[in-house]
């Protein structure tokens, strides 16, 4: 088979290796920078498996910039770009993915196009029926950032929008480049393929919320949070993952999932939605009372990323503490190795660990790290079982 993976981040890259291993591959983004990484076998993004995979296996792979000519004779085209909620419309953003769309069908109709950006219920039959189609089929992503190949390889289950061969052919590619065997396959119409992976990541944000909710309380109470988790999660039903609390769920997907879904609800009645997009600007504003109640007079940021092992700060929960924190006055500075600006917000980068430990008041970090045990008396954290 030929596949053309169309937007080369944590879903693009992940999934062009994962195709590389047996089928030929190209991968297509606008960025230049990209491309030729992955055409000199490194990975543009932080991921070790992804790192590992370039540089050992022996994959069929190359990049480009140039879509048209890469869709040419192509069996699948898989769009990973991405689509941002756009807060003013209530809506992701999808015009990349209509893009692609509308040229691939230009260029080489014969393919079956896969849509694997986030999408709203309902995208695919609007699609279809505006370009006149049914080359489009649907396939959520259940990833986590620094571990995209890894989700790939050993993934919890593979979902396609479509009851048909070609999806089924599909799913069986995915299938043999991962190392997991007796994989779960699940094959839907489209409507409920777009909805499981809307409902799937709100589910996450939701427990997310909670856990945090809890601390929120035993903070308030004066009570232990820790012991309190503990005991609830060796219920089995509810159990002992996810349940870390944290300044608030982020990244790239959860913030704006739950809302893409809460606007899919426009028509329905709900609280539960609202709730889990409402929860994440409470527990902030919670958060960042506690720390102006110290009165601190500098405050350091260490650390962007979402997690360990990521690049990633996109919508990174302690972004939302340091804004609520700016906006009441607070000289904030930011500790980022992976940020190649002098500044962030308007605050102060600080590249050397030591001056930046020495010089503030309280430091903030959403997960504990091995740097900061030093200066532990100055950290504000809610990580309580040193896990993300």
């Amino acid at each position: 088979m030929k596949a053309v993976v169309v937007g080369l981040g944590y879903v693009g890259l992940s999934n062009a290796v994962l195709l590389a291993q047996h089928n030929e591959v190209i991968g297509v983004d606008i960025s230049q920078e990209r491309v030729d990484a992955l055409n000199n076998r490194k990975s543009p993004i932080i991921d070790q498996e992804l790192s590992q995979y370039l540089a050992d296996k022996q994959l069929n792979l190359s990049a480009s910039t140039d879509l048209n000519v890469s869709v040419v004779d192509a069996d699948y085209v898989i769009i990973s770009t991405p689509t941002d909620y756009n807060e003013k419309t209530n809506f992701f953003d999808t015009s990349s993915v209509k893009d692609i769309i509308s040229r691939v069908i230009k260029r080489e109709p014969r393919a079956c196009i896969v849509i694997k950006s986030t999408i709203p219920v309902g995208f695919v039959d609007d699609v279809r029926h505006h370009f006149k189609t049914n080359a489009i089929i649907y396939s959520p992503e259940f990833l986590r950032e620094g571990q995209a190949l890894k989700d790939n390889l050993y993934p919890s289950r593979i979902v396609v929008g479509e009851k048909s061969e070609r999806a089924e052919v599909f799913a069986s590619l995915l299938a043999e480049g991962a190392n997991k065997r007796d994989i779960k396959l699940l094959f839907t119409g489209t409507r409920e393929a777009e909805a499981i992976k809307l409902f799937s990541n709100t589910y996450l944000a939701m427990r997310v919320a909670f856990f945090n909710e809890l601390d929120s309380y035993a903070i308030a109470g004066q009570i232990d949070s820790k012991a309190i988790i503990e005991g609830i999660s060796l219920d089995p039903r509810i159990g002992d993952h996810y349940n870390n609390p944290s300044f608030g769920y982020g990244g790239y997907c959860l913030p704006k999932d739950t809302k893409q879904l809460l606007a899919n609800y426009n028509t329905v009645p709900q609280n539960i939605i609202r709730a889990i997009v409402e929860a994440n600007s409470t527990r902030k504003d919670f958060l960042a009372n506690l720390i102006l109640d110290k009165k601190p007079k500098k405050v350091g940021i260490f650390r962007l990323v979402m997690k360990a092992g990521s690049d990633n700060f996109r919508q990174s929960s302690i972004q939302g503490i340091m804004k609520r924190l700016k906006a009441k006055g607070i000289e904030v500075v930011v500790y980022e190795p992976e940020l190649k600006k002098a500044t962030f917000f308007n605050s102060h980068v600080v590249t050397d660990l030591n001056d930046f430990k020495e010089n503030v008041d309280i430091i903030l970090s959403n997960r504990m790290a091995p740097e900061l045990y030093d200066v532990k008396a100055k950290v504000f954290t809610r990580d309580l079982f040193g896990e993300d």
